[in-house]
């Protein structure tokens, strides 16, 4: 009975490991005031992903920084790998990029429409991702 405890014992760290180890970090700016951003924070974490949020009221900054298409904005700027992630992308979308290292800046879902991963609601239409890159037009990445 005692190696059949720690067999389950081991075997339940050994399931948990990989997926800890998985975990993609990501660096998410919001303003502290917005719960869009704190549930799509959430969802990332529940997809994946490590997020660390940083609350600003200096987004502009932030955007201006990463050098994103005022077009394209979304409520939120992430960093991942390297990446640009702007708005409430589907992980989807994120991990598809990261696993096919795109020659991109990023991803953009402008706006906070309804019913993108944070934002309550039913699509009133399919939502778009763009890429975002500095040498072209945005071109859809993907819909949802």
């Amino acid at each position: 009975m005692r190696y059949v405890k720690t067999l389950l014992t081991a075997l339940a760290l050994a399931v948990q490991l990989p997926a800890m180890a998985a975990a993609i970090p990501v660096t998410l700016y919001k303003n502290p005031n917005c719960y869009c951003c704190d549930l799509y924070a959430k969802y990332l974490d529940e997809n994946g992903f490590k997020v660390d949020v940083i609350n600003t009221t200096d987004l502009t900054s932030i955007k201006q920084k990463y050098s994103v298409p005022e077009k394209l904005e979304g409520c939120h700027t992430a960093i991942v790998q390297g990446y640009v992630v702007e708005g409430l992308v589907p992980a989807q979308f994120v991990q598809q990029m990261l696993k096919e290292h795109r020659p991109i800046k990023g991803l953009a879902l402008p706006g906070m429409p309804m019913g993108a991963p944070g934002m309550p609601g039913a699509k009133m239409k399919p939502l778009h991702v763009y890429t975002l890159d500095a040498s072209s037009s945005p071109v859809v990445f993907g819909s949802f």
